[in-house]
């Protein structure tokens, strides 16, 4: 114990001579500023910035077909599988043809029998002309034997009676031949529309695109107007955004807006306004309007996507990007006081204008700051700026 008492005895007069040497007179300082050259310094000032609406929106094909049947049948092959790229044409899926080539044989043959009841028609229409005429010009010369007493009463009304019946038989030979053209027009309509089913009994791509989607195997039962198939274009994409009518004055056709989509991992797109739905949701009072996007293969349907849309002009002070100094969470600036020292300030950022951000709190219109960070550069260290 008395060896420990003599130590701290020992520490504590050297610590006492320590104190009491030389002293730093106040308001002066042992070392003086780094110097920092060639940094760039400008000033802080407000800018007039449009005001911007971020509608969100999905991404969407310009033509999205959902390929049905009208036909009920067996599919027989279904040659194509989701995201195959097929071309306009293309034949995608067959539908079993036995019963549409079944009905196609008889809308032949009931065409082939009509035309021949045609013909048969005509023929006795000849014969009851030929009939006709001879009935008239009988009943012609025994009308002028009559005017001359030549000939009896009885065998004028026989022959009179003969052409009257030959005329009659002309009408109803020329009625059947008109039945049976209505009916060789019937045949052959029923003919067309059994070929029109053959074709539908193999689906075919309406234009070049993607399928994106297939509801059905060999086998199963197709339905008329049940999908089959959906088949997106993969050009002319577009997305539908949701404005509220606030704004709606300040969208217009063929306006070009600024478009991003986060997944594509790319700077901002340029789309055109191409379609403004003229009435407006009930509930939430806004419109849908739909933006064309620019031709670029890695845009796919269903993207999530925001449109940049001018809604009036604001004041906002923006600083540059390079000159912002991030700390963890914390976000600062160099700002160069009226004797060239830097201080570092927090600030908080608003929205991204190019290489440009907008300050919301922290500095004021007319501040020095540096715009680009400088090796070296740090609290209190006095900067000489760039010529």
């Amino acid at each position: 114990m008395k060896h420990r008492f003599l130590s701290l005895f020992a520490l504590f007069i050297l610590l006492f001579s320590l104190g009491c040497g030389e002293k730093t007179e106040p308001g002066t300082t042992s070392e003086s500023p780094p110097v920092v050259k060639d940094v760039a310094v400008t000033t802080a000032r407000m800018t007039d910035q449009p005001l911007i609406y971020e509608a969100v929106g999905t991404v969407q094909a310009g033509i999205k077909s959902n390929l049905a049947s009208k036909l009920l049948g067996t599919i027989k092959a279904v040659q194509v599988r989701e995201g195959d790229r097929v071309k306009k044409g293309d034949t995608l899926l067959l539908i079993d043809q036995r019963q549409v080539n079944a009905g196609l044989r008889r809308a032949e043959a009931s065409l082939s029998e009509a035309r021949k009841g045609l013909a048969a028609a005509k023929f006795n229409s000849e014969a009851a002309r030929a009939s006709a005429k001879l009935g008239l010009a009988t009943y012609e010369r025994y009308l002028n034997l009559k005017r001359d007493d030549s000939v009896s009463v009885q065998e004028f009304d026989e022959v009179e009676a003969s052409y009257r019946q030959a005329k009659a038989g002309l009408g109803q030979a020329e009625a059947m031949v008109e039945a049976a053209t209505a009916r060789v027009k019937q045949a052959e309509a029923a003919l067309a529309t059994a070929r029109v089913s053959k074709k539908d009994a193999v689906i075919i791509a309406p234009h070049d695109g993607i399928i994106t989607g297939k509801m059905v195997d060999k086998g199963d039962l197709a339905k008329p107007g049940t999908p089959l198939l959906a088949l997106e274009t993969t050009r002319g994409f577009c997305i539908d955004v949701v404005l509220p009518e606030t704004y709606i004055g300040y969208a217009e056709p063929g306006q070009k807006v600024s478009v991003r989509v986060p997944a594509l991992k790319t700077g901002p797109l340029e789309g055109s306004v191409c379609t403004i739905v003229p009435s407006a949701d009930a509930r939430s009072r806004s419109f849908i309007v739909k933006i064309r996007l620019p031709i670029d293969r890695k845009v796919t349907s269903g993207l999530f996507a925001r449109a940049e849309i001018p809604v009036g002009r604001s004041k906002k002070l923006l600083i540059a990007q390079k000159g912002v100094v991030r700390r963890g969470q914390l976000t600062g600036i160099y700002v160069v006081d009226t004797e060239g020292i830097a201080h570092f300030r927090l600030i908080r950022l608003g929205k991204t204008f190019g290489d440009s951000v907008e300050v919301l709190s922290g500095l004021k219109d007319g501040d020095r700051y540096v715009k680009k960070l400088h090796p070296g550069l740090e609290d209190g260290a006095r900067v000489e700026t760039t010529p």
